[in-house]
């Protein structure tokens, strides 16, 4: 029974995992995704975080400030948390003559890469994740999609050995006057 179990959770996850989307799926939509367009100046974000069994453990709101130096940007984003807990992620980020997108963090094990395609950008990068007393390396396979000028959605998928832990949702919106988290 529990190598039947472990074989029908494997045909599962291969099954999902060869159903995975691509950027090159995204090639003739709009609006077109510009990292450097939308992340200058001030956004906003909320979002949850959803465990495996996909129950919302956490909500948030993020600010974020976004500076640019020709191809290389910093953003700033300060998260609060629903439960009071605040977290500061600043990204270092260059954009090659090709397009693909490098970026370090504190919290970011090593260098995040990723490239954009129509309204649609993916990148992937390994996070160190706090969680109860306890740190831990996720793989984050984060994609991001256009809405219109000045929003945009977000699907992080968070996993740990190639199994799927936690999946994060964010909703972007920098309209002006653009509202702060505080």
């Amino acid at each position: 029974m529990k190598r039947l179990r472990i074989s029908i959770l494997v045909a599962t996850w291969l099954g999902i995992s060869a159903c995975s989307s691509s950027l090159d799926d995204y090639q003739n939509t709009s609006p077109k995704f510009d990292l450097k367009t939308y992340f200058s100046g001030d956004i906003t974000a909320w979002g949850i975080v959803q465990d495996i069994s996909q129950k919302t453990t956490r909500r948030f709101c993020v600010d974020i400030i976004g500076t640019w130096n020709e191809n290389q940007g910093t953003l700033h984003e300060t998260f609060y948390f629903a439960d009071g807990e605040e977290q500061i992620r600043i990204w270092q980020l260059e954009i090659d003559a090709d397009g693909m997108v490098t970026g370090t963090a504190g919290d970011v094990v090593g260098t995040a890469s990723g490239s954009a395609n129509g309204m649609s950008f993916n990148w992937k990068y390994t996070l160190t994740v706090p969680v109860d007393g306890s740190e831990y390396d996720l793989h984050v396979d984060d994609w991001m999609f256009m809405m219109d000028e000045n929003r945009m959605m977000n699907r992080s998928y968070m996993s740990k050995f190639g199994v799927d832990v936690a999946e994060i949702s964010i909703f972007f919106d920098k309209t002006s006057p653009v509202r702060k988290c505080k």
